[in-house]
């Protein structure tokens, strides 16, 4: 049995699919859904600790930056080695774990006061969401 959490999250990866345009077949990594999510998400980190007091611009700031570009860089370096499938899909666990981790910076942001709660709850939705497609896409990438 499915939960109603999973049922609204199945709903908004659906929805962010649907908002995507679709160009065809996907011939470089910046076809990918995945890909192009992951990288709007890392503007969106750089936006934000912009606004970061300035100690924690350089401390916090720099862990989330660099958190936030490794998703997008390892499903980047990922698909350049995609003639192995087990070696794109170990670069999309690394890409899940590094997500994982701009969670964690989330929270830890938001509880410390240095960003407003509710501008990490919704990016944190939005790394929920994404991880969902990356999971999505390890799954299916040329099942082994």
């Amino acid at each position: 049995m499915v939960d109603g959490r999973e049922v609204g999250e199945v709903k908004e990866v659906a929805e962010v699919k649907e908002k995507t345009v679709r160009r065809g077949p996907v011939r470089n990594y910046t076809d990918l859904l995945v890909y192009r999510q992951a990288y709007r998400l890392a503007l969106e980190i750089s936006k934000l600790t912009r606004t970061f007091p300035r100690v924690e611009q350089f401390e916090m700031g720099r862990q989330m930056r660099r958190a936030s570009r490794s998703v997008a860089a390892n499903i980047v370096e990922g698909w350049a080695k995609r003639v192995s499938a087990a070696e794109f899909k170990r670069h999309l666990v690394l890409a899940h774990g590094e997500l994982t981790e701009m969670k964690f910076w989330l929270d830890l942001a938001a509880d410390e006061g240095i960003a407003a709660r509710n501008r990490c709850a919704e990016l944190k939705a939005e790394y929920s969401k994404l991880g969902m497609l990356i999971h999505n896409l390890w799954k299916e990438w040329r099942k082994i």
